[in-house]
């Protein structure tokens, strides 16, 4: 058992592996913070984070303050006394609780920084056709993802990758980046260097209605990785005009058939129970979809009670 005294923090499915990682290196996990349980469903039950139902499954101290820099809060995370915080897929924190720990407090980011700062690094590697991505550790300061860099480690993206594929690499070498930065710190071996700022810098903001959509004039490569950036989660969405209907769609798996024609881009052609949209430089062939207030379907079970007119399109 290690003695540096770790407070972590962190939310999702993302940091759960993270924070079981530490656990099965040996290291003192005193206390985990995460964010406060939240309605959801249709019933609007309570919902735990993901983080919280492990914490309290391995018998772990979880703190779940609404407001980071309340009293009661703060008294609590002191009496922690923890030597080093570590932070997972969290918010942004105050300084009062950053700059607590004697060791600091540092963040795992699913990026080779400084390129790709903000809140959704994965989807837009693949959304903008990266090759390389990464993960870096990096103390905490003022700004978002700026502070001094510990450690990275680059990772290929393959060209059939989704986003929730990369995910889990990330979140596997994210996990090895952590124990290595934690006996750095443990053995007081840290040396950190400055992230260098350049004009091009590429970032990652949040996702929303408007960056998510796809944009059917743009080439066959720029559609593809769009689409496979946001598969599974939250997933690129489109209009679909069919027989004077115009629905709001979700579009998952998609594959790429590069090949001339003169169809204008949007156009929807069905062959051999295949669904193709027709773009610049090809078809795009769409696997999976999901037309409102339905569940995700193949298109070929989509295709067997679903009729598209001849002057259906994607707009």
């Amino acid at each position: 058992m290690k003695d540096l005294r770790i407070v972590f923090m962190g939310t999702p499915q993302f940091a759960v592996h993270c924070l079981e990682e530490i656990l099965k290196a040996g290291f003192n996990v005193v206390g985990v913070i995460t964010a406060p349980d939240k309605p959801a469903g249709r019933g609007r039950k309570l919902q735990e984070s993901a983080v919280k139902q492990f914490a309290v499954e391995n018998n772990l101290r979880v703190l779940q303050p609404i407001n980071l820099k309340a009293e009661d809060f703060l008294k609590d995370l002191k009496q922690l006394q923890a030597d080093v915080q570590v932070v997972v897929a969290f918010r942004m924190l105050p300084k009062l609780v950053w700059s607590m720990p004697a060791k600091g407090t540092f963040n795992l980011h699913a990026s080779l920084l400084p390129q790709y700062r903000g809140a959704a690094p994965i989807n837009w590697a693949i959304m903008n056709g990266e090759k390389i991505t990464g993960v870096s550790t990096f103390f905490l300061d003022e700004k978002i993802d700026t502070g001094e860099m510990i450690l990275q480690q680059e990772v290929e993206i393959t060209p059939e990758e989704n986003v929730g594929e990369l995910h889990d690499k990330l979140m596997h070498t994210g996990a090895r980046l952590i124990i290595e930065t934690l006996k750095l710190i443990e053995e007081d071996k840290v040396t950190t260097t400055p992230q260098l700022e350049s004009s091009e810098l590429k970032e990652a903001p949040k996702l929303n209605r408007e960056n998510t959509k796809i944009d059917w004039n743009k080439n066959i490569v720029e559609i593809y990785n769009h689409i496979r950036g946001l598969n599974p989660y939250p997933a690129a969405w489109s209009y679909l005009i069919n027989d004077g209907d115009n629905l709001k769609v979700k579009i998952y798996d998609c594959r790429m058939e590069s090949i001339k024609h003169n169809f204008p881009s949007g156009k929807i052609l069905i062959e051999n129970k295949i669904l193709k949209v027709a773009v610049d430089g090809g078809y795009i062939i769409i696997n999976e979809i999901q037309l409102p207030g339905k569940r995700k379907m193949k298109i070929k079970d989509l295709l067997n009670g679903f009729e598209f007119g001849q002057e259906s399109k994607f707009l």
